[in-house]
């Protein structure tokens, strides 16, 4: 079987980390999430992918080529304008052919065997299904046995605790539903809306629930998948291909990349991440659920817990970073501080694209875009976002 992966989206949800970068090529585990999401459908017996792209599709195509390194065969169409994920669907016509195939949204983590049972699921249209706490913030399907007769998005009363999970496949018969579909109120058209067409003409539309399954809609999500991957992935290699110098103590799992020193004095808890080329140390704290990119340097007496620190960062002496994001070549001054904990027992809200969001988490750092400075004796509150290229000056304070 074939698979579709939709990666045209900016991801706008994201705020400053997709200013440089496609949301599908964000860093889990040290890897661009579409990278583990080839990496599943390899392991679910797939090998011939077609993505979708769009907004900075060179990034994507730059890192994966032909798939070659992967063992796949990649290729690639643009979605010239992101008219929605029907619209998206449809540029594939061609290129799947007669054949069933797999489509799949670019920032979704599913388990290997849920692929293998959606794709093993007779029907003129299988959803992956998961059940979810809060149904009003997802598509619900409305289900009677393995059918499904409704999808509702965002219903405010919720009869279903189904969620609509982004993975599909498809019989060809999805292109005449999608002939069929009309844009929606945001303009766009919609996926759903066609397997709604699909459903009233009678065709037989089921559902595979899933046991493992992950959206990636907000930063906070990043950090969850982060968390998750290094507890749980079987493909992460735990190797020490850099120096370790006597006195440093790692404890766990913990990978190093080649060129990377560890300085003495550093303590690291894993499961921990670290790339190639990096300056560690000395006299630093590295916990659990960290992932450090490349050429990164930690200084002296810095603690960084929980967080993903993207390529080239440099986080200088007497800094704490926890519960958070930062971004490509950010250079922090001395005793930079990130607060990450509500005190007040009270969830962490977050402002992402003018709006005002629940992060659903007691604790949240900076969520940070790429090349920001700060200066030294800085201060970021819990939630905040800081956009890319920005100063902070020396002693300032940031809400």
């Amino acid at each position: 079987m074939k698979a579709v992966i939709l990666a045209a989206g900016k991801g706008t949800r994201m705020g400053p980390l997709t200013d440089n970068r496609p949301k599908v090529m964000l860093p889990v585990a040290n890897r661009p999430l579409l990278e583990h999401i080839i990496v599943i459908l390899k392991a679910a017996g797939i090998r011939e992918i077609l993505i979708v792209t769009g907004y900075l599709k060179e990034k994507i195509m730059e890192y994966f080529g032909d798939g070659t390194g992967l063992g796949m065969n990649i290729e690639y169409i643009e979605q010239q304008a992101q008219k929605g994920t029907a619209d998206a669907v449809a540029t594939v016509r061609r290129w799947t052919g007669t054949d069933r195939f797999l489509v799949t949204n670019g920032d979704v983590l599913a388990g290997i065997q849920d692929i293998k049972r959606l794709c093993t699921t007779e029907g003129d249209v299988v959803l992956a299904a998961k059940k979810v706490a809060v149904p009003r913030e997802y598509g619900i399907l409305y289900v009677k046995g393995k059918k499904v007769e409704k999808l509702v998005e965002k219903p405010e009363k919720p009869a279903s605790d189904l969620a609509n999970a982004g993975i599909y496949v498809f019989d060809p018969v999805i292109f005449e539903a999608i002939d069929n579909t009309s844009s929606s109120s945001r303009g766009e058209y919609e996926i759903t809306d066609s397997i709604q067409f699909l459903i009233d003409s009678g065709k037989e539309i089921r559902f595979a629930e899933f046991e493992q399954w992950q959206d990636i809609g907000f930063p906070w999500h990043l950090l969850k998948a982060n968390e998750t991957m290094l507890n749980d992935s079987e493909d992460i290699q735990w190797d020490i291909r850099g120096e370790v110098e006597p006195y440093a103590t790692l404890k766990g799992s913990v990978a190093v990349g080649k060129g990377t020193i560890i300085r003495n004095g550093a303590y690291i808890t894993g499961p921990v991440i670290i790339g190639n080329n990096c300056d560690i140390g000395p006299n630093c704290y590295i916990r659990s659920a960290t992932t450090i990119g490349n050429n990164v340097r930690i200084g002296n007496a810095v603690e960084v817990k929980n967080s993903i620190v993207m390529n080239g960062t440099h986080i200088g002496h007497l800094s704490y970073v926890g519960d958070s994001i930062i971004g490509e070549r950010c250079n922090f001054g001395a005793g930079t501080k990130v607060a990450n904990l509500r005190h007040d027992n009270r969830t962490v809200m977050v402002e992402l694209a003018g709006k005002r969001f629940n992060s659903g988490r007691r604790k949240l750092g900076v969520i940070m875009g790429d090349y920001v400075h700060t200066g030294i004796n800085s201060m970021m509150n819990v939630g905040t976002t800081v956009a890319s290229g920005a100063y902070i000056n020396p002693g300032e304070f940031i809400l």
